[in-house]
């Protein structure tokens, strides 16, 4: 008895025309999906020569189109997560399932409807092999799948294009689901992993995604050099350039290390400082960041979230605290004194904040906005500092423009008395955090590093020296960061207080001896005025050594008048005046 095994063929010859007719990839036809054993790829069959066999035959299929040739997996997924996600993200179904059934790394790539299960087409290897193509069983890695992409999705995040506007290259479900066929074409790979859409500049990605202030951004415009640049491990980047990377410089769309919002690094900051290291960006943010007095990114990890709440948040800061990579834009070579008013650094622009009041905003308008977040409010902020009269950390209280005196971060100044400061800063101009806390050797400085807080050599992070120990020697850098705004020459001269040099010179009391540099609260003072930041440091001045006069005073007596009851180097001063 012979045995003669019968296969059901569909005609080589429609595809043989089908290849001559169209470049090589511009269909299944010599592409990666081209399993046959005239296949290019490594992946391919030992003896089978048709090619859409591995997907399709016109009979035994499963009932739903396209005449599908395979079995369906049984795996139950891990789908994709994450806290900013609005989508519903269930299991993958549809064309999804199909593209799975390879492509999980659980079925044989021969296991065909057409064919006996006992006899399957030999292929080599059986399975598809570990690595960017086996997505396995979990998908939390990889851009989501399985949700609808509808109106009201995309009134949810307002990053996304409503369905109406995305282009008919990106097909949805026939319940407007995204699947893996919405950007891929998998008989088509002339693009490249067989996108519908090139990713040069993002065009796959941006053709849904919208993200505030993308366009005209810093990595939107960058022409930067990443050639040969292997900033992933496992894979470079594909292009040449920062622009033409677009979201591939940061994010993997498969296997991205770090699973939430797709990253290409698990540490967070090491997305930003691959680049942001003096290697491919223009300025070395790394080397700020290592030196004594820094925004320590390194201190801890898997603790931010781009959703937390910013009043309890565990203590924490990472690059996308402060900066939004969407929307970054070049701060300029320099940056003058009291220019900027107190708007938004172009390099934190659609970044959250907390505003004067305390209430989160979505997008702040203003620079001390995206410091209230942390150094506000927040729990966990940090502590310490000099011990004062009215000791107070949080900076959003003491700015506030109600308090005894402040420096003008929130609003203007409300007098003139403060004769000393030099040009373009006057009576009624405003001042940024970064005016003083910021890199030692920033363009702002005068130097040639980056701008911003990003590290100093001078406690806490300033931009210059301001020696607070007490016995210092006057001197221009011992108190560098008030000369600044604050003329030396007028401070010595005794313009506004008759005895500056007194005590700055002679006595050697530093300035925080007497000065208080953010501002004074009006909660809870005691002891006097506190105008002109007087808020006395408690570990050089004590009260007067008396039981009838036991006191720290100041007194605002009138315009640059005034009275000190207080012990200062051993020195007793009841009620000592001061004039002009």
């Amino acid at each position: 008895m012979i045995n003669v095994r019968v296969r059901c063929r569909i005609p080589v010859v429609l595809f043989t025309f089908a290849a001559a007719a169209v470049r090589a990839d511009d269909s299944v036809v010599n592409s990666k999906h081209d399993l046959s054993a005239r296949g290019p790829g490594t992946i391919r069959a030992h003896d089978e020569t048709q090619v859409c066999v591995f997907c399709h035959t016109p009979h035994n299929a499963v009932p739903q189109t396209p005449l599908w040739n395979r079995h369906t997996p049984t795996t139950h997924y891990r789908v994709y997560e994450s806290s900013t996600l609005d989508a519903r993200v269930d299991q993958p179904s549809g064309p999804s399932k199909m593209c799975l059934s390879c492509h999980d790394g659980s079925l044989a790539l021969g296991a065909l409807l057409s064919e006996p299960v006992m006899h399957p087409v030999l292929t080599t290897p059986r399975t598809i092999p570990p690595g960017p193509s086996d997505l396995t069983g979990d998908l939390s890695d990889d851009h989501p799948i399985g949700f609808r992409y509808d109106r009201a999705l995309a009134f949810a995040d307002r990053e996304l294009r409503v369905p109406e506007l995305l282009s008919r290259e990106l097909p949805l479900g026939k319940h407007n689901e995204v699947h893996c066929t919405t950007c891929h074409d998998p008989h088509n790979n002339s693009l490249g992993a067989f996108l519908r859409v090139t990713d040069r500049r993002g065009a796959v990605c941006l053709t849904c995604h919208d993200p505030d202030g993308w366009q005209g951004s810093s990595h939107e415009r960058s022409h930067a050099r990443t050639t040969g640049r292997g900033v992933d491990p496992r894979e470079e980047l594909k292009y040449h350039t920062v622009a033409d990377n677009a979201c591939l410089n940061c994010h993997k769309i498969h296997g991205a290390t770090e699973r939430e919002r797709l990253l290409r690094f698990r540490q967070e900051e090491a997305n930003c400082l691959n680049c942001h290291d003096g290697s491919i960006a223009g300025t070395n943010i790394l080397a700020d960041i290592r030196k004594s007095s820094a925004h320590e990114v390194f201190l801890r990890a898997g603790v931010h979230d781009p959703a937390e709440n910013a009043a309890t948040a565990r203590r924490h800061v990472e690059c996308t605290d402060c900066h939004n990579p969407h929307a970054v834009r070049p701060t300029g070579p320099t940056t003058i004194l009291g220019s900027r008013g107190f708007l938004t650094s172009p390099a934190s622009l659609h970044v959250r904040g907390v505003d004067r009041h305390g209430a989160e905003v979505s997008d702040a308008q203003y620079s001390y906005e995206v410091c209230f977040k942390c150094h506000a409010d927040n729990a966990s902020r940090r502590r310490g500092g000099i011990a004062r009269q009215v000791h107070q950390n949080n900076t959003r209280i003491e700015f506030e423009t109600n308090n005894p005196s402040f420096h003008p971060v929130i609003g203007p100044r409300r007098n003139s008395d403060v004769v000393s400061l030099m040009p373009p800063l006057r009576t009624g101009s405003l001042i940024t955090c970064t005016d003083c806390h910021n890199s030692n050797n920033a363009r702002a400085a005068g130097g040639n590093g980056p701008n911003g807080p990003h590290g100093s050599i001078y406690e806490p992070m300033l931009i210059a020296n301001y020696d607070t120990r007490d016995f210092t020697s006057e001197s221009a850098d011992a108190y560098a960061l008030c000369y600044r705004c604050h003329d030396r020459a007028s401070i010595l001269g005794n313009e506004s207080f008759s005895l500056h040099q007194q005590h700055v010179v002679k006595v050697r009391a530093p300035c925080s001896a007497c000065h208080d540099a953010h501002g004074v609260s009006g909660f809870g003072t005691r002891g006097g005025n506190h105008g002109s930041l007087i808020n006395f440091d408690l570990s050089i001045v004590q009260p007067v050594d008396s039981p009838a006069v036991d006191r720290i005073e100041y007194d605002d007596t009138g315009r640059m008048e005034g009275n000190c009851t207080l012990r200062c180097h051993s020195v007793n001063h009841i009620r000592f005046p001061y004039s002009q």
